[in-house]
């Protein structure tokens, strides 16, 4: 019931606050590109917009109701809107994927909802523009696939010990909170190394509220998501505080290596200037990646495990080629960059996942110059919403999209554009391939071991931001009788 009625709250608490304001809403007048008119739409309330429609599509489990309705209403493949305070127009379908993911920096940048400039407070020092660019410069080369190939053993290490830790000797599992401990197990040993699973789960225990209020209503008041997540950020940049500290010390005693994880490479690499980033700059840019390194996978993780439930045939397959994988390895070896490459039907699986249940459901994009595209005008200072699902469940896309068809990533795969949990261009998610990886090592570990059905046959799915089963996912676990 807390989760109704918090966001409830909330919107209740925008309604009074602005109440006075409503009173004296003007729309802006724009300047339009070629006198061509603005896309058409609803700002909805003033101020709020329609952020509390976006937002309550996303928590009554159909995040894509909110797209799909307007464009149906509107019949354009844009529309008009207010997001969190912002004038906003919504781009939708491969094309105007192309057209933004191809004008990055140039017509459009990167923009975050006045909630995460307050869950990260550094980030208001510079644009986001600036800040994307400095992380791009930091994250070392071990993000790049050729350099990640010696972190697949250490990343099978961690799943064998969290499986035997989390899984073993169990009837019944609660798959979600599970599949973050193992994500985040990951990311902490190779970003901080951090690997101890006490040291991990204190850090893990308040990531949830983040993940909840990153991108919420921004009311800072007792109780609210957005409140919890700002308490909740200021907690981990703490204990972050504490591991940078003695990262230091360790270096200068030389009882650290300078390219063990991100953190050494940070603290030891300067910009064009000679500057280097201070601690609190650091942490910030270590909890962004934590966040990143671990929320996305653990959603697409745990749906894995949805499905492969649901789909016994999609399972068998899966189990098939990861079978073959287990027993072509001498006991006790761990998995190499060979066998991953083997994976492909495995990846296919998880592709599809990812094209039912986006973790990233779309990103937002500031409007640098006056433009027009599709016969509209887009007017500087507006901010573009671009929507995964708008092509992922698009039936002119992918026909019969909620069909479960791992067949569709075959060969070359989907058309350009249509495909896009990572985003695309200059801004597509650096950690695809890192993604790529623990995933895969989850799905051997986990399918090698069990087969298992769902407790809650219609669990339902919620997204706040990303999709979550309600309930947590509850499996009921089938522990096969020889393990590879």
């Amino acid at each position: 019931m807390e989760l109704f009625y918090v966001p409830l709250f909330s919107f209740f608490v925008l309604l009074v606050s602005f109440s006075f304001h409503y009173l004296f809403y003007k729309n802006k007048d724009y300047n339009l590109t070629d006198g061509l008119p603005l896309p058409p739409g609803n700002t909805g309330w003033p101020v709020i917009g329609e952020s509390y429609q976006l937002l309550s599509a996303g928590w009554n489990g159909h995040p894509e109701s909110f797209i799909f309705d307007r464009l149906a209403k509107y019949s354009s493949n844009i529309f008009r809107t207010s997001i969190f305070g912002e004038p906003a127009a919504v781009f939708c379908g491969a094309a105007c994927n192309k057209f933004l993911f191809s004008n990055e920096n140039k017509l459009v940048e990167a923009w975050w909802p006045d909630s995460v400039n307050k869950v990260f407070p550094s980030s208001q020092q510079t644009s986001s523009k600036e800040e994307a660019i400095k992380m791009r410069k930091m994250l070392p080369g071990f993000l790049k696939p050729e350099a990640l190939q010696r972190y697949i053993g250490i990343m099978d290490g961690i799943a064998r010990k969290h499986f035997e830790s989390g899984w073993d000797n169990k009837d019944e599992v609660l798959v979600f909170p599970l599949a973050k401990t193992y994500t985040f197990w990951i990311a902490c040993r190779l970003f901080v190394s951090v690997e101890e699973p006490s040291q991990v789960a204190k850090l893990l225990e308040p990531f949830s509220a983040i993940a909840s209020g990153i991108i919420s209503v921004p009311i800072d008041l007792p109780g609210t998501p957005f409140n919890k997540a700002i308490k909740s950020s200021k907690k981990i940049r703490a204990m972050l505080g504490k591991i940078i500290k003695q990262r230091k010390i360790d270096l200068a005693e030389e009882k650290a290596s300078a390219t063990q994880d991100i953190l050494s490479h940070m603290l030891l690499t300067s910009d064009e200037n000679g500057k280097f980033m201070d601690e609190s700059e650091i942490g910030d840019k270590i909890l962004g990646l934590l966040i990143g390194g671990h929320d996305t996978a653990s959603s697409a993780c745990a749906f894995i495990v949805k499905f492969l439930a649901e789909l016994p045939e999609i399972y068998q397959g899966v189990y098939k080629e990861q079978m073959e994988i287990a027993n072509s390895k001498a006991p006790g070896e761990l998995l190499k960059w060979e066998d991953i490459q083997k994976m492909k039907y495995s990846w296919n699986v998880a592709c599809e996942v990812l094209r039912l249940a986006p973790p990233l459901q779309g990103s937002f994009r500031n409007v640098l110059a006056d433009f027009s595209y599709n016969g509209f005008s887009i007017p500087k200072g507006w901010k573009i919403y671009w929507s995964a699902n708008s092509t992922h469940i698009n039936s002119d896309v992918f026909p019969e999209p909620m069909k479960f068809d791992p067949a569709r990533f075959d060969g070359s795969g989907p058309a350009p554009f249509t495909f896009v949990p990572f985003g695309g261009g200059p801004r597509m998610c650096p950690g695809k391939e890192y993604a790529r990886l623990e995933i895969l090592v989850f799905m051997h570990n986990l399918v090698k071991r069990y087969k298992w059905e769902k407790v809650i046959p219609d669990e339902k799915i919620v997204v706040n931001p990303m999709p979550i089963p309600a309930k947590g996912l509850p499996v009921r676990l089938f522990p096969h009788k020889v393990q590879a």
